[in-house]
């Protein structure tokens, strides 16, 4: 089996051998012909929307990092978010108002159990129509450009022809800390991450394009997300433009233009207040011990990488309170 290449540390480990070689012959192949079609495709980008980039979150009992999150991503370009709630009992409404009154928060009420997905179809289904780009990232992942400032600038050369846009995860784990004062900044106390990018990531949905709900290839729409064009579904793209097909992702360069810092742990005792509860995804979470070591045993590097936005972040945060 293996575990990581020259870009990547795998999720899961891959296998190796003949047939594998042989199955990833193919795959370059189908990828091939699937980028060519996509070249060939000139939807139309109709209007100008009122957003140029969103995201939709689905969050339950995370008052205590909304805020951050929501201030990061304004930062970085993000016009609006889709927040559905998921049963929170915390106090995230008198979090969450303030961006509500003056626009930058739909919140949505969404007691469903497990509902993730069906979460991100309502979400499309419903306003689509307003924004450009619609990312589906989660509250413990933080979208940071690195090639450039801002998210638009990065995914407006992929606008013309590409349905959907991979973003890889760099993971950090605990940065060695026990418990903390959730009052600090998570992007500025968690520095320690993995060495390499995780083969995973989430998409942004060009929604000049259609989107096949039916389809088994949406499935899990954040890691792998298929638009349709003509009624046709096409793979995504990563931020290299390599066309993602199954556990195929190459890269063609070390340095990534754009991440999303996933601070999987954060603090070892923040990581079991959120495993000892069920979430929007897991009714039991099975992130258990051993899984919090596997993950965590792989940081042995750091980045910085979105320090370069921690003075705007402070600023922000201040005027708010």
């Amino acid at each position: 089996m293996k575990y990581e290449d020259k870009y990547f540390i795998y999720d899961d480990p891959q296998p190796t051998g003949l047939k594998s070689c042989i199955k990833n012959v193919f795959t370059d192949l189908k990828a091939a012909v699937y980028k060519v079609l996509m070249d060939l495709q000139k939807p139309a980008a109709g209007t100008q929307k009122k957003y140029r980039v969103s995201i939709c979150a689905i969050f339950k009992n995370e008052a205590p990092y909304i805020r951050e999150w929501i201030e990061f991503h304004k930062i970085v370009g993000v016009d609006h978010f889709y927040m559905y709630n998921n049963n929170s009992d915390d106090d995230y409404a008198s979090v969450l108002q303030p961006y509500v009154e003056n626009g930058d928060v739909t919140l949505v009420q969404w007691p469903h159990d497990q509902a993730q997905m069906r979460c991100y179809r309502d979400c499309i289904e419903n306003y689509r129509q307003e924004t450009q780009w619609l990312g589906f990232i989660d509250l413990d992942e933080f979208i940071v450009p690195k090639s450039t400032h801002d998210i638009y600038s990065y995914l407006q050369p992929f606008e013309k022809n590409r349905g959907s846009v991979a973003i890889y995860w760099k993971l950090f784990g605990t940065s060695g800390r026990f418990d903390r004062d959730t009052e600090g900044l998570v992007t500025e106390d968690f520095t320690v991450c993995w060495k390499k990018h995780c083969n995973i990531g989430k998409c942004f949905y060009n929604t000049s394009y259609d989107f096949d709900g039916g389809s088994d290839r949406n499935a899990c729409l954040h890691h792998i997300f298929w638009a349709n064009w003509k009624g046709r579904n096409y793979p995504p793209v990563n931020l290299f433009d390599q066309v993602c097909l199954g556990n195929r992702h190459k890269a063609t360069a070390e340095d990534f233009p754009i991440q999303i810092n996933h601070y999987f742990t954060k603090s070892y005792m923040e990581y079991a207040a959120k495993r000892a509860k069920g979430d929007v995804y897991f009714k039991i979470n099975p992130h258990d011990e051993a899984y919090f070591y596997h993950h965590e045993m792989q940081c042995t590097s750091t980045d910085h990488s979105a320090y370069k936005y921690l003075i705007k972040l402070k600023q922000a945060m201040k005027k708010g309170r």
